[in-house]
């Protein structure tokens, strides 16, 4: 597929997913976000490619949020369809069973922020800065702010940051919680292209069923928690991946997957 707002680049198992709008901050407008869908619908269904990058543009901007040009004309109508975009595309990067890691190499601010939120975890440059702050403009977060930061770093600490608008440092994220580490600015990417050739040799079915256990089991009881892990464990030894890594362990030698 070819996208206007969005660099698409794959080497090998790994895809780089860029938001190329440099000259705003790789702000998100409509058009953006349905490109962003359609780049993760294209991921999702590539059995070739395993982990994703996303990042942004440009030395300044991860994603700096919402276009405040585009949502400055909205009506009531009209901003909850794009809040219902922004969730869409969220609920459809936490849905890909495959890893999804966020480089946050500058502001990420609001949807931003979100869309972050919504990846497996966060690595961060130290110029990276993170916020929630609609409430300067008189609104609140709408791509799934209220919900996932508060899930990531608890109620309060959620509502502070929420309700201040402040903007924190790469530390700080860190020290919270929403981010799981953090690089030099040049190293970023690298790094995240580390950690994602690392994911990309395991099995990618069993990368899968782990997300699912994880994002599902997480808000259920623990005891509904654990039966549906067993599941999930269970249906891995209908998989020829299963009976390959344990042959290669006995056979001391690297697996091959193919995610069958």
């Amino acid at each position: 597929m070819s996208y206007d707002n969005l660099l698409y680049e794959r080497d090998g198992n790994i895809v780089t997913l860029t938001i190329n709008r440099p000259q705003v901050l790789n702000a998100l407008n409509n058009k953006t976000l349905t490109e962003l869908h359609r780049a993760f619908f294209e991921f999702r269904h590539d059995p070739d490619a395993r982990v994703c990058i996303l990042t942004g543009a440009g030395d300044r901007a991860f994603v700096a949020g919402a276009d405040i040009a585009h949502m400055a004309d909205l009506d009531q109508e009209g901003a909850e369809d794009f809040a219902r975009l922004g969730q869409n595309l969220t609920t459809a990067i936490e849905s890909v069973p495959k890893a999804v890691i966020a480089a946050v190499n500058g502001f990420a601010l609001g949807g931003g922020c979100e869309l972050a939120m919504a990846c497996d975890f966060i690595l961060a440059s130290d110029k990276a800065r993170f916020g929630q702050p609609e409430v300067n403009l008189g609104l609140i977060p709408g791509f799934g702010g209220t919900q996932r930061l508060a899930r990531i770093v608890g109620r309060g600490v959620a509502k502070q940051l929420i309700f201040t608008g402040e903007i924190i440092k790469a530390d700080r994220a860190l020290d919270i919680g929403l981010a799981n580490a953090v690089y030099p600015h040049g190293e970023l990417l690298e790094r995240a292209g580390e950690i994602a050739r690392n994911i990309a040799t395991k099995g990618p079915l069993a990368v899968g069923a782990a997300k699912r256990a994880l994002n599902r089991g997480y808000d259920l009881a623990l005891e509904v928690g654990l039966e549906f892990e067993s599941m999930l464990f269970g249906s891995m030894f209908k998989t020829e991946d299963m009976r390959e890594g344990t042959r290669a362990f006995l056979d001391k030698r690297d697996p091959a997957f193919t995610g069958r």
